[in-house]
């Protein structure tokens, strides 16, 4: 898989932020990923808002050192952490909700990774790119900052048959 991605930071109003969240369902026994955390915002807001673990993916190297500094500051290292690495290179295995703010392209990409390595219920929260192939369990727009906002839900059916993408999860 490539070894450099090239996403813009766009950071996700907080107002969307909470939503992707409140969207997923979270439990307090499970994992948050967020992939290209940026500055760490989802990262910070699940383990300090909803007192669950929290795993931030971020390659480039000033947001990651960003990242760390904000789950410092906020005296979240209990729940958070953040991993300085390529998510297409990451194990998924341990995620049940997963974050995305990425391009279309790179849903598209990193897309038969979540088929592969999410485990059934684990939930995915697109905000404004939908993961081509995939059937949204829920969409709902969000206006912040003036703008309208796109919030994409997907949950992984108990089984991953070859259609299930077609039928809806």
């Amino acid at each position: 898989m490539s070894a450099k991605l090239i996403v813009p930071f766009v950071p996700t109003p907080d107002e969307v932020v909470r939503r992707m969240l409140t969207l997923a369902d979270i439990r307090p026994e499970e994992t948050v990923y967020d992939l290209g955390a940026g500055d760490g915002r989802i990262v910070a807001a699940a383990a300090r808002d909803l007192n669950v673990k929290a795993v931030g993916v971020e390659l480039h190297d000033s947001r990651y050192r960003l990242i760390a500094e904000r789950i410092h500051l906020e005296g979240l290292e209990k729940l958070a952490t953040v991993m300085k690495a390529n998510f297409l290179n990451v194990d998924l295995s341990k995620a049940d909700v997963v974050t995305l703010y990425l391009l279309g392209s790179v849903n598209s990409m990193i897309r038969p990774k979540l088929e592969r390595e999410l485990k059934p219920g684990a939930r995915v929260v697109s905000h404004d790119f939908p993961i081509q192939g995939w059937k949204p369990i829920h969409v709902e727009k969000v206006w912040a900052q003036n703008n309208s906002h796109l919030i994409y839900l997907y949950k992984l059916p108990r089984s991953l048959g070859r259609a299930w993408a077609e039928r809806g999860a």
